[in-house]
Formats: structure tokens, C-alpha cells, sequence
């Protein structure tokens, strides 16, 4: 009985194969491609090493990308730093060589930030200890001596 009404209301296969398709053509995952790695941009503040993890991980989803491919979308997503000067200067064209020389801007700017923090925290350490900026009490009142 209820392969009867199926039969009825699908008049063949093909057509049953259409409206199957149809039905779940929008959660079928799309295949991304080369193109699709030139969308990854660093965002403004982002650390170099958090750009090229967000890279990584887009390139993945693309494993017919070659090593050029992958390291000029790199560098046309990079922001104007000095990471993006040292590849203009002295472009790669080999993802890997790109790789390594990013590994060393990575441990500058971990370096810089690390620094800059110590910086902060020293600072924040000589203000508790120094003496208040404002005026004394028995020395306002008081005339100059001259």
C-alpha cells in the first residue's frame, strides 16, 4: 500500500532523483577553490602568527593549490608591515620559503610584544612607589624665600 502511493505521487525515477536533489542541494558542502584563498585577509591588530594559522587552515580546504598559488594569496593579504616590506623587497614563490621566513617575523613580533609588556608592567610598578604629584600641604601656603 505504500509503495503504491509512493509510485503515484513520483511519476518515475528521474524524477524522484530530481526532487531529491533538489531538496538537499543547498546542505551539500560546496568545494572551495584557488580563488577562494585570495579572500583570506589579516585583519587590522592581527599577529602575524594568527593570520597564517587562518591561512593554513583555508588551504587546507583546498588541496589542489599549488605552492605559488598559496604564497602569492599569502602575501596579497598580508597588511603593510614589515613582514609584507621583507616580501617586497625579496619576493618566494614557494609556500615552504615563505613559511620559514615568517617563522622569524613571528618570534620578532612575540619578542616585541613580550617586551612591550614587560615595559607596561614595569611602569605600572614605579607609579605605586612614587610619591604623589600633588602639592604639599605645608609648602603651598608658604611664601618664597627671596
Amino acid at each position: 500500500m505504500v509503495q503504491s502511493t509512493a509510485c503515484r505521487r513520483h511519476r518515475s525515477f528521474q524524477e524522484f532523483h530530481s526532487l531529491f536533489l533538489h531538496q538537499f542541494a543547498s546542505s551539500r558542502k560546496v568545494r572551495k577553490t584557488e580563488l577562494s584563498l585570495f579572500a583570506v585577509r589579516q585583519k587590522e591588530d592581527e599577529p602575524l602568527k594568527e593570520y597564517l594559522q587562518r591561512f593554513n587552515t583555508a588551504a587546507l580546504e583546498v588541496p589542489a593549490a599549488t605552492q605559488e598559488v598559496k604564497s602569492s594569496a599569502f602575501s596579497q593579504g598580508l597588511l603593510d608591515g614589515d613582514f609584507f616590506k621583507s616580501l617586497a623587497k625579496k619576493p618566494v614563490s614557494k609556500f615552504d620559503a615563505l613559511l620559514t621566513r615568517a617563522a622569524k617575523y613571528i618570534n620578532m613580533e612575540e619578542a616585541q610584544a613580550a617586551k612591550k609588556d614587560s615595559r607596561g608592567e614595569k611602569r605600572k610598578e614605579v607609579r605605586e612607589d612614587a610619591p604623589s604629584k600633588k602639592p604639599r600641604a605645608d609648602l603651598r601656603d608658604r611664601k618664597p624665600p627671596f
